[in-house]
């Protein structure tokens, strides 16, 4: 059986989500990251809720506002480190249509993939040191490994066999 804390809450997120997302949704650039944000939004709720919960809609938006903001500068480093990145990799690998190519398909890489592939040839880690960053076993990171390169092969042009041996895959 619920609690009353808990049934009074879920009495708020029941009538004050559909004006959270849609203050989320209009500040953000899709409705998934807005599901998220607003989600988000009832977690703080959640975690605050106190003998007086604080739920009136003011409150709720001005949560909704620090996260979307909280976003915007989490996407704008997450950007800047790609930007970073391609400038070294400029640097190091020169500015042609090849390492183009190569930043490019990097670019459209699951993160996942990416970061695990910059391990291995930017940061230029070894396996184990690959599995302790990203804790995991290394037949993990083995793995992992394997497959980011297999979908950067699948995100290259045609002369992918090239790009791969330049970078030592």
């Amino acid at each position: 059986m619920l609690s009353e804390r808990e049934l009074a809450f879920i009495a708020i997120h029941k009538d004050s989500y559909p004006r959270v997302y849609k203050f989320v949704r209009r500040r953000v650039e899709s409705a998934e990251v807005a599901e998220e944000l607003a989600a988000d939004v009832f977690r703080v709720v959640w975690q605050k809720w106190g003998d007086a919960p604080r739920t009136d809609t003011a409150w709720l938006l001005t949560v909704a506002r620090n996260l979307v903001g909280n976003a915007y500068r989490s996407r704008d480093r997450q950007e800047a480190l790609q930007d970073k990145l391609r400038s070294v990799a400029e640097v190091r690998l020169g500015d042609g249509p090849d390492n183009v190519a190569v930043q490019d398909a990097l670019a459209r890489l699951r993160e996942k993939d990416r970061d695990i592939l910059q391990l291995a040839y930017w940061d230029e880690l070894s396996i184990a040191e690959i599995s302790g960053v990203l804790r995991c076993s290394e037949s993990a990171a083995k793995v992992r490994l394997h497959r980011a390169r297999a979908a950067f092969r699948k995100q290259m042009p045609v002369n992918a066999e090239t790009m791969t041996q330049k970078m030592g895959a």
